[in-house]
């Protein structure tokens, strides 16, 4: 299977993307490599190979959750740019 220029061009308008020459000839090498990778690793044969439910067998190491060094409230906003009595003051960001 290969891509052709054709094939490109129906792809980049469904990602709503644009190539000049230069970098559309340069995505259909890239484009068809990928597919030729692809059905190389198609030849192995996986008959006998479990699928992997993870990359790896170790286990996360979790711990407690703990309260440490808290500061208080007036200390949290001391070095706010702008604050009024109990909170930082943000510019507006949505009307």
């Amino acid at each position: 299977m290969s891509i052709n220029k054709e094939t490109l061009e129906k792809i980049a308008h469904l990602a709503r993307l644009q190539f000049d020459e230069k970098s559309e000839e340069r995505m259909l090498k890239d484009l068809n490599n990928m597919l030729s990778f692809v059905e190389k690793l198609q030849e192995l044969d996986t008959n006998n190979i479990e699928p992997l439910q993870a990359m790896t067998f170790e286990t996360n190491q979790l711990r407690e959750d703990e309260i440490k060094g808290q500061i208080s409230h007036e200390d949290g906003l001391k070095n706010a740019p702008k604050k009024d009595k109990d909170y930082f003051r943000v510019p507006k960001v949505i009307e």
